[in-house]
């Protein structure tokens, strides 16, 4: 087998060039899950370096996640998965504190339109899952509980109603990154009330077909979660989402 349109490698990092070039192959997909790469010796012919060079690249291609190296059998591409995208980014989030705003922010832009989403693809049967989970919730709530897994259990229904595994992943990763400061504002009082109050809106909304109503129930429920995390009130949520929302549309000048 020889991987297609290989260029000769001159580079003085050699392996760091193969590497360039092998990710190429796997992102335009011309190197799927699966395949497996030719046998090191043939590799070095193909881009005209060394053993070595081959091997120290495929070793940094598998401490990438792209490739797995078995021993005896040869050098396979791996599946990449959104998670194995998302993972380095979690790290670096979870180790900073005041990257959770930038984390609701993400949240602001995208729920409210999985949200609307959700109220034209939702099935019956989606809309009963998120009716069960809800009542969950409520006994939660009822009992003095946070009912913190319900909460998260709803929104990934949501994502996952709209038949998108990017955008449930996505959804799911932020939700996860995010459990400790939805937490926090679960411990507010009145805030589980509150909370399963504003999930009831944007559930009645995607039951009635309503994509508007639902991306701003979806929208006010954020804000408000937003600021108990954050200390920041819901109009400073709101107006700097207004305020990059204008800056960002085309046509605008300012007075």
């Amino acid at each position: 087998m020889e991987l297609p349109d290989l260029e000769p490698v001159k580079s003085t990092r050699i392996y760091a060039e193969i590497v360039r070039q092998v990710k190429a192959l796997i992102s335009e997909g011309r190197l799927k899950s699966g395949d497996q790469l030719p046998p090191e010796r043939d590799l070095a012919d193909q881009f005209r370096v060394s053993r070595t060079s081959v091997l120290e690249a495929l070793r940094t291609l598998e401490s990438l996640g792209l490739v797995e190296i078995r021993p005896g059998e040869g050098t396979f591409v791996r599946e990449v998965s959104v998670e194995s995208l998302i993972e380095p980014l979690a790290q670096v989030i979870l180790s900073q504190r005041e990257a959770v705003g930038e984390l609701f922010e993400a949240r602001r832009l995208l729920e409210p339109a999985i949200a609307g989403l959700a109220a034209r693809r939702a099935t019956h049967d989606d809309i009963e899952e998120m009716e069960r989970i809800l009542d969950e919730q409520a006994k939660e709530v009822a009992a003095g509980r946070t009912g913190l897994v319900q909460d998260a259990a709803f929104h990934a229904a949501i994502a996952q109603s709209v038949r998108n595994r990017a955008i449930t992943r996505l959804v799911n990763a932020l939700v996860d990154l995010l459990t400790q400061s939805r937490e926090e504002s679960l411990q507010t009082p009145g805030r589980p009330t509150r909370s399963h109050a504003d999930h009831r809106r944007i559930l009645d909304a995607i039951r009635r077909r309503n994509e508007g109503e639902a991306h701003t129930a979806m929208l006010d429920h954020l804000v408000a979660v937003e600021a108990l995390v954050t200390g920041r009130s819901g109009e400073e949520a709101r107006s700097g989402a207004a305020a990059k929302r204008k800056k960002l549309s085309p046509g605008r000048e300012s007075p």
